[in-house]
């Protein structure tokens, strides 16, 4: 998924949609919680995960589990290219990245 920018002439961000299925499919809920992706890689920041372009079709780039935030899901736009999905070890990783991020 993608996040629509500001101002609105700039690219649209990546994002990984990381809350659960039952929320991001149920009608009734109009927002979901996302981690932005970006490709501003900067070594040994302790709260990104680093991921392979395999991984997102995207040449080096990171998590920022410290930008976590949660948004409307009407302004999301659907990817150009297939989704992927994150593997357990991948998600759990970002976990321990944004309690970090709390400060726990």
């Amino acid at each position: 998924m993608k996040l629509p920018t500001d101002p609105p002439d700039k690219q649209p961000r990546p994002v990984v949609v990381v809350s659960l299925d039952a929320r991001n499919l149920s009608p009734k809920a109009n927002t979901v919680l996302v981690v932005p992706l970006s490709t501003s890689v900067t070594r040994d920041v302790p709260t990104h995960v680093y991921l392979s372009p395999g991984q997102t079709g995207i040449e080096g780039s990171v998590l920022k589990a410290e930008d976590v935030t949660v948004v409307r899901k009407s302004i999301l736009i659907e990817a150009r290219s297939r989704l992927r999905n994150l593997s357990n070890s991948q998600v759990c990783a970002l976990v321990e990245k944004i309690k970090i991020a709390m400060g726990c």
